[in-house]
């Protein structure tokens, strides 16, 4: 059986890949910066992942969370 958080092994049995250098880009996602600079939350001012060249508004994981709990539908 494996670790529920993936650092066990694969079905298979075998140990999971080693995850790649630069960090994948998903649809409707900006890149992850490397490294600093970061943007500030425009909500709360923590750092956030995205480089200060982002274009737009840049939310911290915990504001985009929240952000994405109040404009969810309410059904």
């Amino acid at each position: 059986m494996s670790d529920y958080c993936g650092t066990g092994t694969t079905p298979t049995g075998a140990s999971p890949a080693p995850a790649s250098a630069s960090a994948p880009v998903t649809a409707g996602q900006a890149p992850v910066a490397a490294g600093p600079p970061f943007a500030a939350c425009v909500l709360c001012q923590e750092p956030t992942g995205y480089p200060e060249s982002h274009r737009g508004i840049t939310l911290c994981p915990v504001c985009e969370w929240r952000e994405a709990e109040r404009t969810a539908c309410s059904g």
